[in-house]
């Protein structure tokens, strides 16, 4: 669908894209926060439940086990359903789902409600390519930069905004703030999104047999999943075993000073809409073997950092090289939406489906990786197995040049 189309089908087009692009990036910022937040809170919540260790456990994995069937099986639908329809009904889902979290009287009921919300949270994988659609090509870069800052910016909040919540109230005040701000949310996207047919005239079941046929057919989305995979381990593997480090000597941070570490981070996000204006100038292929070798360098500093007595000094390194890690890991990510969302326009929700699931599947390995590391050789091992994605990443941009362009 080119963008005359688009208009041709929306008329709220004529609002200007730039309050679109806010709130785009305001929703997808406020809906990741459900992602992440279970991995702080799944202490506080086991106990006020009496959950056994394996039903604790679930907690997460069921939240973003229910976000990856979210991303292959609702997604999809927006090259079948009127988009704005389906992402207001989906984020009402997601609101009902953390109200049912935050009101759980068993375990039972709150692991089914985190799946469900999990799942509602594919929202976000609707809103950022309907915003991308609504801009013509040469400026999607930069859409896509803007929502994105909001998504890195959620993703890293996520931890220490839970934290500090259930500190001043509890768990269950985090999930009811979370459908509070979705409802707010929900209201302003139902004012300012435009409506969007898709062009697809096929069946469900048959968007659903076309993800190999995507991967066969286009390099661009095989190759930029692949590298999006490869940071989002080295950002998993980070920020899984930088909670365990920080405690220990020389940071000795409590649990307090670790949220308000995790807050460094979202400086990272700064680069989002950076580099979106850049790779719509043709920087992009530049800009992919920086951001990997920005990876690899900020992981060299973060392993320094824990091998230096001063704790101020230990600390900033630390923090220099967090910002840094974020930057290069923002940058490629971005980079890649703006590739992958400059295909196939009839297929646009099944390729950012696709997309986000390699990318997270990546970041479950990258979690993999950190804690065989950990146990293995500590913080340089970490650090160590965490360059090494971002080294992965700079080697395939020298052997490809698919999808930098």
């Amino acid at each position: 669908m080119t963008i005359s189309e688009a208009t041709k089908l929306s008329p709220a087009h004529a609002v200007s894209v730039r309050p679109l692009i806010w709130i785009g990036a305001i929703t997808t910022g406020t809906v990741v926060t459900n992602l992440f937040a279970p991995q702080i809170l799944v202490g506080l919540m086991s106990r006020s439940l009496d959950m056994t260790a394996l039903q604790a456990g679930l907690i997460s994995t069921l939240t973003l086990l229910g976000y990856a069937l979210g991303l292959l099986l609702l997604v999809p639908l927006v090259d079948l359903v009127e988009n704005k329809r389906l992402i207001l009904r989906t984020l009402a889902c997601a609101i009902v789902a953390a109200i049912g979290t935050a009101m759980a009287p068993t375990p039972l009921i709150l692991l089914a409600a985190t799946f469900i919300l999990g799942a509602s949270c594919a929202a976000i994988q609707m809103v950022v390519p309907l915003v991308a659609s609504m801009v013509p090509p040469e400026r999607r870069g930069q859409a896509i930069g803007d929502v994105m800052s909001g998504l890195m910016i959620g993703i890293l909040l996520s931890r220490p905004l839970a934290s500090l919540i259930a500190d001043s109230w509890n768990w269950r005040g985090y999930y009811l703030t979370s459908a509070v701000l979705m409802t707010v949310l929900g209201c302003a996207l139902a004012r300012y999104l435009p409506t969007l047919q898709p062009a697809a005239k096929v069946s469900y079941g048959a968007l659903l047999r076309s993800f190999p046929r995507l991967l066969r057919e286009e390099p661009v989305l095989r190759v930029r999943s692949w590298t999006a995979a490869l940071v989002m381990a080295s950002f998993t593997a980070f920020w899984a075993a930088v909670a365990l480090r920080l405690p220990e000597a020389p940071f000795k941070l409590d649990a307090k000073g670790i949220a308000l570490f995790a807050l460094i981070g979202v400086a990272g996000a700064a680069a989002t809409p950076i580099a979106g204006r850049w790779g719509d100038r043709g920087f992009a292929r530049p800009l992919l073997i920086v951001s990997h070798l920005l990876i690899a360098g900020a992981l060299v500093l973060c392993a320094w950092a824990g091998m230096i007595e001063s704790r101020i000094v230990a600390l900033s390194l630390l923090g220099v090289g967090a910002v840094l890690l974020d930057f290069g890991i923002t940058t490629d990510q971005t980079l890649g939406r703006r590739a992958v969302n400059l295909l196939q326009p009839e297929a646009r929700g099944r390729i950012n489906g696709l997309f986000v699931a390699l990318f997270f599947i990546g970041g479950a390995v990258g979690a993999a990786a950190a804690s065989a590391a950990w146990s293995f050789g500590g913080w340089t091992a970490v650090c160590a197995v965490a360059a090494t994605f971002g080294v992965l990443g700079f080697i395939t941009d020298i052997a490809t040049k698919t999808g930098s362009e």
